[in-house]
C-alpha cells in the first residue's frame, strides 16, 4: 500500500459507527495501532456513557481503515489485549 500524501487534504471520511462505546474505543485503538489517525465523535461524558460512536479518518487513510475494519469483522484478524495473551497456554498444556 502506498503512503498517504505528505499534505493531507483535510477532508475526513466516516468509516465506522458503533452503538457501544467500548466497541468504538476498540476500533479506534486498532486503527491507531496501524498508524491511521482517527477522529472520534459521539462519546458522551459522565458516569453514564451512552450513545453512538462515530469514527472519521483523513480521506487518504480511508482504504487502509476500511480494509482493517473489514478484516476484523470477517474474523481474519483477532484483536488481543497483550497482557491477557501472556496467560494463554499453548495447545496441549
Amino acid at each position: 500500500m502506498t503512503n498517504p500524501s505528505p499534505h493531507p487534504s483535510g477532508r475526513l471520511v466516516h468509516v465506522f459507527v458503533s452503538h457501544s462505546i467500548p466497541e468504538g474505543l476498540l476500533a479506534r485503538g486498532l486503527l491507531e495501532s496501524e498508524g491511521v489517525p482517527v477522529f472520534m465523535k459521539g462519546e458522551s461524558e459522565g458516569p453514564y456513557r451512552i450513545g453512538p460512536v462515530y469514527l472519521w479518518v483523513p480521506q487518504e487513510f480511508e482504504p487502509q481503515a476500511v480494509a482493517l475494519l473489514a478484516e476484523v469483522r470477517a474474523g481474519g484478524r483477532v484483536v488481543v489485549d497483550e497482557p491477557d495473551a501472556s496467560r494463554v497456554s499453548p495447545a496441549g498444556q
